[in-house]
């Protein structure tokens, strides 16, 4: 037995696998088993999805699988109506494992009006906005108990909610799509108040740039979010995500180098950024997709107030664009020194 754990040593230790303890509390093997769940649902939710619509379909519940596909196609534009939230799904007690995991912490700089609605623009996307999900997809982090009266809607492509299975799922946690219909729907204060419109501005491109004590974000020609905000006349809100991108440690891609060229082709087929993420594992800390053990603290900054403007001008859109560029970076600014250990060497770069 003793030989046997010696050569099972020598090889991890040749591999460099580090190995969690067996006595790990309980606890902490439920946070590692909440992050595993949420990193192989984004991964992996939309095929597993998929795989199930077709093999209920082709078996002798066929019937179930025409009726929720015509069901679908009847419900489809759901996700540019103000989507289908449950608090239900929102208060699992898996996304409390999920957020203790890294820890993730929301935190409000200002009070903000229950009566207004605001579009909270999210820096940076990291790979998977692991902040963003815990801050403002599930109630896990106190966000009603933050902005009581208030509610927080999540932005994604509008492609997923055309998966079966996983487009319920999405709706329930509250996520809608980010086509201008959409977002111009939830921030309409006629119909609605109190609504916190959060999206990840940068999107699949800047999770290319998502490596470790880097803050690299896009945001000098997204300005479509601009644009909204003027029509709507809601407040933009800059909030950043402080060790959003301490999570793994993706592979180096420099610009033209031939992965990054491989990457961004895929990205403008398929509007996903084919990420290659060095993580750790369930019982292990050296490999695997699991994000590491890192915190995230999601700051949500002070309101910027816009003019409604139903039709803006590119100056108008580029006026407003550049002082919300400024309130980010005197965000990131004040607040890195209370998040990141590293504060005195991260700069904030905007391309």
């Amino acid at each position: 037995m003793e030989t046997a754990i010696k050569i099972f040593n020598k090889v991890s230790n040749v591999l460099g696998i580090e190995w969690a303890p067996i006595n790990t509390p309980r606890t902490r093997r439920l946070q590692t088993l909440g992050a595993m769940g949420v990193i192989y649902f984004m991964l992996f939710g939309e095929a597993v999805s998929i795989y199930l619509f077709l093999t209920l379909a082709y078996s002798s519940l066929w019937w179930v699988a025409i009726l929720y596909g015509i069901w679908m196609l009847r419900d489809i534009d759901i996700c540019s109506r103000g989507g289908r939230k449950s608090e239900w799904v929102r208060n699992w007690r898996w996304w409390r494992y999920y957020c203790d995991y890294f820890p993730i912490k929301l935190v409000k700089t200002v009070e903000l009006d229950p009566d207004r609605n605001y579009m909270f623009a999210i820096f940076p996307h990291g790979v998977l906005s692991f902040g963003a999900f815990g801050a403002f997809c599930t109630n896990a982090t106190g966000f009603q108990k933050l902005f009581p009266g208030m509610s927080s809607h999540f932005i994604t492509l509008g492609g997923h909610f055309l998966v079966p299975f996983f487009r319920d799922f999405g709706l329930a946690l509250g996520i809608c799509s980010s086509s201008e219909e959409s977002l111009l729907h939830l921030l309409d204060q006629k119909k609605y108040k109190g609504n916190c419109v959060a999206m990840t501005v940068g999107g699949a491109a800047e999770a290319l740039d998502a490596h470790p004590k880097a803050y690299k974000v896009i945001l000098k020609r997204r300005k479509g979010f601009i644009r909204v905000a003027m029509k709507s006349g809601s407040p933009i809100v800059p909030v950043f995500s402080f060790g959003e991108n301490d999570l793994y440690r993706p592979l180096s891609n420099p610009e033209n180098s031939l992965l990054r060229r491989f990457q961004e082709k895929v990205r403008k087929i398929t509007g996903i950024s084919p990420m290659f993420p060095l993580g750790r594992g369930v019982f292990q800390y050296s490999y695997g997709v699991v994000p590491m053990r890192s915190p995230v603290t999601t700051v949500v900054g002070a309101p910027m107030e816009v003019k409604k403007n139903l039709e803006p001008t590119p100056e108008e859109i580029d006026a407003v664009h550049a002082e919300f560029t400024t309130r980010l970076v005197a965000l990131f600014e004040s607040e890195k020194k209370k998040y990141l250990k590293y504060h005195k060497d991260a700069q904030l770069i905007i391309t």
